[in-house]
């Protein structure tokens, strides 16, 4: 086995497969192009987030036997051809759960209690107290949508805020324990004071947060979105934020990331001239401490696979 590895990679993961007699190359600054010249020669690769690892790429590395994500989701992964190639995928999800939960209960804090605003008038002269007067987590029915790594995460978390979590998985069921209770849609919808999503980016969720599927919340709400951008129409929260249903919305996610690209879209400027609108650049799930989780838990993964255990 020799593994390329093309990403920015804790050096754990290089001290673990040293000491397992594992042969790799890491190139961290590698480019697709570059990459697409050495993976024939490679039976492994390992990628945080560069580039899409598609079709074309997968067709090149003849000798291709597993590839290794050093974070949550296989997204810039085409794992149903990966898996015709019989090729082994891993990730390492639990990674960074606690990055994710701890970074979107702060934009949660933030929203309810209007800092960015408050901190923004204050630094141009503006002491406006009444205007800035918050909302108490304590009390809030929160749901969760999505109960895997992060959104258990999110749920224990939050068990000190004594809030009600509920949580809806359409691919899970009986998972009730003590931080969160499970729910069907219907439940979310009518309970919710606050929404916050931890599902996966698929052909089901593409756009699934759009004007119909927010039309059936009940109660005015705020909006968290730190799983995947496509999973959510802009525009359709920008009518809610209008209409008053969404009272906030933090996004560290969005359809269309980096710049120039992302200030070319239509609904880029009505979004940031919102005072109850929090962004952040798709950093939730990447501390430091998580930079060192995801390359240790892959290690592993890897290792025990190849080793047969």
């Amino acid at each position: 086995m020799n593994i390329l590895i093309v990403d920015d990679l804790h050096e754990i993961i290089l001290q673990k497969f040293d000491q397992a007699n594992i042969a790799y190359t890491y190139l961290p600054d590698c480019t697709r192009t570059e990459a697409e010249q050495l993976i024939p020669s490679y039976q492994g690769l390992i990628i945080r987030s560069k580039f899409q690892v598609d079709q074309a790429f997968i067709d090149l590395a003849s000798q291709l036997q597993i590839i290794g994500r050093s974070g949550a989701g296989m997204d810039n992964i085409d794992e149903d051809y990966a898996a015709k190639k019989n090729i082994q995928l891993f990730s390492a999800n639990e990674g960074n759960k606690d990055a994710v939960a701890e970074h979107m209960i702060g934009m949660l804090l933030s929203l309810l209690n209007k800092l960015n605003r408050g901190n923004f008038e204050i630094k141009h002269g503006l002491w406006n107290r009444e205007e800035n007067r918050g909302y108490e987590l304590k009390g809030k029915t929160v749901a969760i949508i999505g109960y895997g790594h992060n959104g258990q995460a999110m749920a224990k978390k939050l068990s000190g805020f004594e809030v009600q979590v509920i949580a809806y998985d359409k691919y899970k069921t009986g998972f009730t324990d003590q931080y969160a209770r499970e729910v069907s849609m219907e439940e979310i919808v009518k309970l919710a004071d606050i929404l916050s999503f931890h599902i996966p980016l698929t052909r089901e969720t593409k756009n699934m947060v759009d004007k119909e599927y927010l039309f059936h919340f009940r109660k005015p709400l705020f909006l968290l979105m730190g799983a995947r951008g496509g999973i959510v129409d802009i525009p359709a929260v920008i009518h809610y934020l209008d209409s008053g249903k969404i009272l906030g919305a933090a996004f560290d996610v969005l359809p269309i990331e980096k710049f120039p690209l992302l200030a070319e879209q239509a609904w880029y400027q009505e979004l940031i001239q919102r005072d109850n609108v929090l962004l952040s650049p798709h950093v939730a799930g990447w501390t430091y401490e998580s930079y060192f989780k995801l390359a240790d838990l892959l290690a592993d993964k890897i290792l025990a696979y190849l080793q047969g255990n």
